[in-house]
C-alpha cells in the first residue's frame, strides 16, 4: 500500500483509534472541534492508503454526527453551536476507527499482542480467532442465505416475508458462529493453551521508524484540541 498506514504494523492502528477517543475529550468548543477535526482529517488524507475499504463505511459516521447535533440542537436549547461542538466530538472519535479498521489484520495485532505487550497467549489467540470470524460474518450470511434459496425458501417481495428470511439466516449465522467457537476451543486446548506458560511465535513482530513517527503523529493531533483550550 502506498500510505503509511498501510505499512505500519496493527498494534499502532489500534492505538491511533484510541487517540481519537482522547482527541474527542478535548472538543469543547468550535476552536478545539475545528482544531481536532481538522487535524484529524490532514493526518488521514496524508497517511491513509488509497481504496482502504469502502468509502460507504463512512455513511455510519456520517448518520452518528447527524443524530447526535440534531438532538443535542433540540434537546439542548436551540443552539447551533453546542449542536456543531457536539456533532464534531462524536467525528473525531468515530473517524480514526472506522478509517483504520480494514487495515487491522488480525495476526499481525495477535503477534504485537503477544510478543510486544506480553499478553497471555490464550487471550491473543482468541482476540485474533475473534477478528477472524468477524471478517467471515458477510460470507457466512451469502452462503446461508443462498442455501435457503436453493431449497426453494428464499424472501418473497413483501416485507414480512423478508423479515422472516433476514431471521431464519440471522439464526443459521448464529449457529454456525457458535460451531466454529467449539472448534476453535477444540482446538486451542489440544495445543496447550490450556496450561502452557511459554509459547514461540511464528513471526516476528518488529517495530520500525515508520511505526514510531506514525504514533508521534497522532498522538500530537489528539493533543492539538487540549492546546487550543490551554491556549485560550
Amino acid at each position: 500500500m502506498t500510505g503509511a498506514l498501510g505499512r505500519v504494523n496493527a498494534l499502532v492502528l489500534v492505538a491511533l483509534g484510541l487517540l481519537g477517543l482522547v482527541a474527542s475529550l478535548g472538543v469543547r468548543d468550535v476552536a478545539s472541534a475545528a482544531v481536532a477535526l481538522g487535524g484529524s482529517l490532514a493526518l488521514g488524507l496524508v497517511l491513509l492508503p488509497r481504496g482502504a475499504g469502502s468509502p460507504a463505511r463512512y455513511l455510519a459516521v456520517v448518520v452518528a454526527v447527524a443524530s447526535v447535533a440534531w438532538s443535542t440542537w433540540l434537546l439542548g436549547g436551540h443552539d447551533p453551536v453546542v449542536a456543531a461542538v457536539a456533532g464534531a466530538r462524536i467525528a473525531v472519535l468515530a473517524l480514526p476507527g472506522v478509517a483504520l479498521a480494514p487495515l487491522v489484520d488480525p495476526s499481525g495485532l495477535a503477534d504485537q499482542l503477544g510478543q510486544r505487550l506480553r499478553l497471555p497467549a490464550r487471550f491473543v489467540v482468541g482476540v485474533a480467532a475473534a477478528l477472524q470470524r468477524f471478517e467471515r460474518l458477510g460470507a457466512v450470511w451469502e452462503q446461508a442465505s443462498r442455501a435457503r434459496r436453493s431449497r426453494g425458501v428464499g424472501p418473497g417481495r413483501g416485507p414480512l416475508s423478508r423479515a422472516r428470511h433476514a431471521a431464519s439466516v440471522t439464526f443459521a449465522v448464529l449457529a454456525a458462529t457458535l460451531r466454529d467457537a467449539a472448534a476453535m476451543s477444540v482446538a486451542m486446548d489440544t495445543r496447550g493453551f490450556a496450561g502452557a506458560h511459554r509459547r514461540t511465535w511464528a513471526e516476528p513482530a518488529p517495530w520500525t521508524r515508520t511505526d514510531g513517527v506514525v504514533l508521534a503523529a497522532g498522538a500530537v493531533v489528539a493533543a492539538l484540541p487540549f492546546a487550543v483550550l490551554a491556549w485560550r
